[in-house]
């Protein structure tokens, strides 16, 4: 496989690939590159995903058709499971991955201490929404970075124009309520982590608000067909598609219609465009919108009236006679076509392939619209419930073992090279990289005559594309500023094959040694437990909402308040100065995780008004905030929203300049064990207390206010409140592990957090007197402290 990284003119049309089938139909429609996931660490554990076998034989694939594969390593990994992540990386570069895409810094720091083959990208549960986070991830290795999706097309652009990181963006698909990253809804209902891979989704689940139904969180899809030529120009470098869940039929038209944009001539594209509109209507998703990126508040991002479910709507079951169920069908079935019903109640929907069809009592292979039909269901249902098409037999299909067949016709894939091309004078130099290593090779040309054609580049790369039966094969090539010279071809033949018997010499014999090198290197330096003592005194952090609540300091036991960076705090700074004299060490100073760019130069003045004012302890909540402080004389800690779940992501902060991290929220007994009694510097906090931002959004929810909450199906219930342009949705039962306090002081812990902030306060001595105690507070969620993280 092989680009000309300067030449590149259209921007990459990245697909989902969730099974073998979608693989094919993505290669087949025209997709550059195709993101996927392993078995493990995959934020879509539900889709089918791959074997290690079978994601090096698809690159390989991918790569005899100049395309891509991209790998995702994007969820939240346990302690004990980092030897198989160095495993995997060990896998993945020996089979020269295009790159992994990441959301825990654990991933990132394994690869660039012991596997640097591997390019490292930034995934979207990163949540990187400024300059300030691309710029850091660039600081640490990155290569490209996935923007956040509440992102605007002119904040996309002012945020690539700045960068040197590639940057990726969503263009179609899911949406997620929540800002990506940042939700705890589905961990909250029952251990099931997005950010481990398993959502459950109750966001598409119907809710009660004041008596009234609704999908109050339910989104619409996301499709930027139209917007195809904003988000060239804005110089986004890869337009990515949601769907590793979806069928090979939903990856086979999103593609080719975004192909079909993409390769219209100017004057054509209208046209284009309205031939796509009519492909993307076979791919079954829910109404379109284009979201954030063509407004900065978009009213018809959700709508609660709509069903939650993705397909197209046939009806409702009016019916059910035995295992059969009928409805009134909005569209045309056929038998092998692909429906789900989705109960009324807040479980979730299930999806099965028609295989017997009936009109009346007449048995049939297909029906009209509105048709009232029978069907049987291998799963129970209720009437009332509603039904979805989610694929249709008559769509592109290819069975997953005529799949299985064609990939074990592959050949067993090459070694991916870079090059770089100078000359000197007439001296050719050509830098090769394989694998993490680098050679330099210098070849004389002599007099050289002017070449016709202008560009170099191409003509190397038809030179140096051509490895043979070599083990290597060309991946990108560069030749900034190569002079327009006419080297004889029979000398440009000669040197490339003296340059790639060069590059085996040097490189393969030592290649895997260093291979094996660097895996025992990475599984020696994972850290190991140190005794566990019991601390002879407890640090108790305070977080509040207001300046104001500084009192609570001269309370028993309380040694630190945390109060967050907000426009009144800051109005409020210079009365409160005089009253905090002498106690500034005491007060922990806290970043809202999200900071758009326009709002950058506010923060920094806050923050730089804060530390004139005697102040020096910051919490950082988003990977931006460690630039955002650069420069001052500063303490940095970590909130829990920078995930730290493994003593590599804890030894990410430490590197970062971090002296303590807040383990995350998420975490259960067993795991947060490991980490307090992990052998590192880095102070550890544990939240004993406080409300659970089960989801946090930039959307705001149509009809509902903070008045009453909101209603599951069960009766749990869920406020809504709005602050600083976020909508953030909380769980009315509190989460606390006050009653766990004795057992967490004998894992480790020594510093404790209590979240007062949304708390009335005529509550809060109910809840440091229980913490005082170590007591249980009657009504409240352990979450999964001793269910477990799933």
């Amino acid at each position: 496989m092989s680009r000309i990284v300067t030449e590149r003119k259209k921007p990459e049309l990245l697909s989902p690939a969730g099974s073998l089938e979608a693989f094919f139909a993505a290669m087949e429609k025209g997709a550059d590159a195709v993101y996927a996931g392993l078995k493990e660490f995959s934020a879509r554990a539900k889709a089918k995903n791959f074997t290690l076998y079978e994601m090096e034989r698809l690159t390989a694939y991918a790569h005899s058709l100049s395309r891509r594969v991209y790998v995702t390593l994007n969820t939240l990994v346990k302690e004990q499971e980092l030897p198989q992540l160095v495993e995997t990386l060990t896998a993945l570069e020996t089979m020269g991955t295009d790159g992994v895409i990441l959301q825990d810094l654990a991933v990132a720091r394994l690869i660039r201490r012991h596997f640097p083959g591997i390019p490292l990208h930034a995934s979207t549960q990163m949540t990187i929404h400024n300059s300030l986070g691309v710029h850091q991830l660039e600081e640490l290795g990155f290569e490209r970075v996935v923007l956040a999706r509440e992102l605007h097309i002119d904040e996309i652009a002012a945020i690539a124009k700045q960068s040197t990181a590639e940057i990726e963006c969503f263009i179609h698909g899911a949406l997620c309520f929540s800002i990506s990253g940042q939700c705890y809804f589905s961990s909250f209902l029952g251990g099931h982590s997005g950010n481990r891979g398993r959502c459950a989704q109750p966001c598409r689940r119907q809710y009660t608000y004041r008596g009234k139904e609704g999908y109050y969180f339910s989104t619409n899809d996301f499709s930027s067909i139209d917007m195809l030529p904003q988000l060239v120009e804005a110089g986004v470098a890869s337009l990515k598609i949601e769907g590793r869940m979806k069928s090979a039929e939903y990856v086979a038209s999103v593609i080719g219609a975004y192909r079909l944009v993409l390769d219209a001539p100017s004057h054509r594209r209208d046209e284009a465009i309205a031939g796509a509109k009519e492909l993307l209507k076979l791919s079954f998703g829910r109404v379109p919108t284009k979201g954030f990126l063509a407004s900065h508040q978009p009213t018809d991002i959700a709508t609660p009236s709509l069903k939650g479910a993705t397909g197209r709507f046939l009806g409702e079951i009016r019916a059910i006679q035995g295992d059969r169920i009928s409805f009134e069908t909005r569209d045309r079935l056929h038998v092998g076509d692909r429906i789900r019903v989705q109960p009324k109640s807040d479980m979730a929907g299930r999806a099965f392939t028609i295989k017997e069809l009936f009109a009346g009592r007449q048995q049939v292979k297909n029906v009209r619209e509105k048709t009232v039909v029978s069907t049987v269901s291998p799963f129970p249902f209720k009437v009332g419930d509603t039904v979805f098409k989610v694929s249709s037999e008559t769509a592109f299909t290819m069975s997953e073992s005529a799949c299985k067949k064609r990939l074990e016709g592959v050949k067993r894939g090459k070694i991916p090279c870079d090059l770089h091309l100078s000359l000197d004078g007439d001296v050719m130099r050509v830098t090769g990289k394989v694998a993490g290593c680098e050679i330099v090779e210098a070849y004389p040309l002599g007099d050289l005559e002017p070449a016709r054609t202008s560009d170099m580049a191409s003509v190397l790369q038809a030179q140096f594309s051509r490895s043979g039966d070599t083990p290597f094969e060309l991946r990108n090539l560069t030749a900034t500023s190569f002079p327009t010279v006419l080297i004889p071809p029979a000398r440009l033949k000669d040197i490339r094959r003296q340059f790639y018997q060069s590059l085996a010499d040097q490189v393969l014999p030592d290649l895997q040694k260093r291979r094996a090198a660097a895996k025992r290197g990475a599984l020696a330096e994972l850290v190991k437990a140190r005794p566990v003592r019991n601390p002879r005194r407890n640090e108790l952090i305070l977080r509040l909402e207001h300046l104001r609540d500084y009192h609570l300091l001269h309370r028993e036991g309380v040694d630190v308040i945390s109060i967050p960076v907000s426009r009144a705090n800051l109005h409020q700074l210079p009365l409160f100065t005089r009253k905090l004299r002498g106690r500034e060490e005491q007060v922990l100073w806290r970043l809202p995780f999200i900071i758009f760019e326009a709002d950058l130069p506010f923060y920094r003045q806050g923050v730089e008004q804060i530390v004139a004012a005697g102040f020096r302890r910051f919490e950082a909540a988003n990977l931006s905030h460690f630039l955002l402080l650069k420069g001052l004389d500063v303490e940095v800690s970590t909130d829990y929203r920078l995930f730290s779940l493994n003593s590599q992501a804890l030894l990410s902060w430490q590197e970062l300049g971090a002296v303590a991290a807040t383990l995350y929220i998420e975490d259960d007994a067993e795991n947060m064990a490991a980490l307090l009694a992990a052998d590192l510097p880095i102070g550890r906090r544990v939240l004993v207390y406080g409300g659970v931002p089960a989801i946090t959004s930039k959307i705001a929810i149509r009809s509902v206010k903070s008045d009453a909450p909101v209603l599951s199906d069960r009766g749990d219930g869920y406020e809504v409140a709005v602050k600083d342009g976020l909508t953030v949705i909380t769980p009315t039962r509190r989460f606390s592990l006050t009653g766990f306090r004795a057992r967490l002081q004998e894992m480790g812990c020594a510093s404790f957090i209590i979240d007062l902030s949304g708390v009335p306060q005529d509550q809060w001595p109910r809840i440091l007197e229980a913490f005082g105690r170590g007591q249980e507070i009657a009504g409240t969620s352990e979450f999964n402290f001793t269910m477990g993280l799933v």
